[in-house]
């Protein structure tokens, strides 16, 4: 474009003065056709970089639903809950345990089978880091949830099995697990990583899943060990 307007200058410069006036408004209406072709091409890769952004975003929020229910799925396995209503099954095969570790899904240490709840460990699609637990002082581990603070482009028209993900402001409002887990009883639920017993947890308060006062949105952690 520069060697362009650098030859159209040249050209005007020793052009004989007649024909002047036609170059200096042939040049004068390349000029502004190239501004305008400059400015059409910075509007339209916008626009394709825009899509290409929501794209990759609809693709990790698919994931994190995907890994999400995995999760939700063995842990309600683990804890002989029926898998859509969310509910204790009437009958079970045998003595309800807590879960320790995520890790047990994958091998249940205390089934003379080794029972397998999971394939394998997913991480957060969004961060790539692991899933944060959700915890309760008497089955343990009890659901699991990102840590992103971003808005969930879906909010409405889950399946049944995610209904209770309707309507929520934030990815870290999505808990894949127990009922318990989504909307606890007071005091009832530690979050914490996914490292097992003893690892710290962030005592939850009343009401929503940590909401705080005010705002509608995740409480902030405290830095008060259990």
């Amino acid at each position: 474009m520069v060697r362009q307007m650098n030859r159209l200058f040249v050209l005007y410069s020793l052009a004989p003065s007649p024909f002047r006036r036609v170059l200096r408004s042939s040049a004068g209406f390349t000029y502004v056709a190239a501004l305008m072709i400059v400015v059409i091409m910075g509007i339209m890769l916008g626009i394709a970089g825009e899509s290409w952004r929501m794209r990759m975003h609809r693709e990790r929020e698919a994931e994190l639903l995907f890994r999400g229910l995995e999760y939700q799925r063995a842990i309600r396995r683990w804890h002989q809950y029926h898998l859509t209503e969310g509910k204790p099954l009437k009958t079970t095969t045998q003595a309800r345990r807590p879960l320790n570790e995520l890790k047990d899904l994958l091998k249940d240490p205390g089934s003379l089978g080794k029972e397998r709840y999971l394939r394998r460990l997913y991480t957060d699609p969004f961060t790539g880091d692991e899933f944060e637990v959700v915890r309760n002082p008497q089955q343990g581990i009890i659901g699991v949830r990102s840590t992103v603070e971003d808005e969930p482009l879906k909010k409405g028209n889950f399946d049944k099995e995610l209904s209770l993900l309707e309507q929520k402001n934030m990815y870290k409002e999505w808990v894949f697990g127990l009922p318990e887990a989504v909307a606890p009883a007071a005091g009832t639920v530690n979050l914490g990583s996914p490292a097992g017993p003893g690892s710290s947890g962030v005592p939850l308060g009343p009401g929503s899943f940590g909401s705080q006062a005010g705002d509608g949105g995740p409480a902030v952690p405290s830095t008060t060990e259990d």
